[in-house]
């Protein structure tokens, strides 16, 4: 932040005074001249839109914070952090980075704090996403093994190694589970966002076939297959079907490629 200087014209030193008090009354004093009574009315309304936002963007992490550590935390990142964005709906995402890159941790962090927050971020970022479906590239009947399955830009692969989608008061796990917690965040026909957990074989899945745009689903499979070294190949296949029929049930899967199909035919 800008702070006052001999060199800028008083009115300018006045409004750094001002922000500065806002962002932090214990530490800066107001400017002269104004009543504390008009000055509370602001540092009031600045701050509780602020804690509001943050509040309905990270409810799981406020309601199992005391108070105290909460307004702490809120009040750190709207004292210290510059936000890059004027739009309220990318709060969220400026308090991610704030925690990630700028803030010194706590010892009253829970050790799970970063992971809890993106998980909870994702709802808000895929809610307001504008992102349309490329509806016209794709066969929604398509056979999903011979074509390229294709997943929707509003299915989200997440990978936690914490249990962020159970994390309530009376679960605050102090260490990471010995496999990763693979989740996708989605927004339905319905313009619902959901979340699904999905086992390692299903993410890995995903994975391939967003590495390249021809692979097929049989292929895709066959490779889990050979990385797995099932017995019977085949029987991966079978329950691969299965669970990508499921995925488009969901709309995580769109369909086929069309291009993909028509390289087939």
């Amino acid at each position: 932040m800008h702070k006052p200087s001999p060199d800028q014209p008083n009115f300018q030193n006045v409004q750094y005074q001002f922000a500065a008090h806002i962002r932090n009354p214990q530490e800066n004093a107001a400017p002269e001249g104004i009543e504390d009574r008009r000055m509370a009315i602001y540092r009031d309304l600045f701050f509780n839109n602020v804690e509001g936002f943050l509040a309905g963007n990270f409810p799981v992490l406020k309601l199992i914070s005391s108070e105290q550590y909460w307004l702490r935390l809120a009040r750190d990142f709207f004292d210290k952090h510059r936000c890059h964005t004027p739009y309220f709906l990318e709060i969220g995402q400026e308090f991610i980075e704030y925690v990630a890159d700028e803030r010194e941790p706590s010892i009253e962090d829970p050790a799970f704090l970063q992971e809890l927050i993106h998980y909870e971020w994702v709802e808000l970022a895929l809610d307001a996403s504008t992102v349309e479906l490329p509806l016209q590239d794709v066969d929604a009947n398509g056979d999903l093994l011979t074509g390229h399955p294709v997943q929707s830009p509003l299915a989200w692969l997440l990978s936690y190694q914490f249990p962020v989608h159970c994390i309530r008061l009376d679960y605050q796990p102090e260490a990471p589970l010995e496999a990763p917690t693979f989740l996708i965040a989605y927004r339905n026909r319905e313009d619902e966002v959901n979340f699904m957990e999905v086992n390692s074989v299903t993410a890995r899945l995903l994975y391939l076939l967003s590495e390249d745009e021809g692979l097929s689903g049989a292929d895709a499979l066959k490779a889990i297959a050979d990385e797995m070294q099932h017995p019977d190949p085949q029987q991966v296949i079978d329950g691969g079907l299965q669970t990508m029929e499921h995925l488009r049930s969901k709309g995580i899967l769109l369909g086929t490629n069309i291009k993909s199909n028509a390289a087939v035919g």
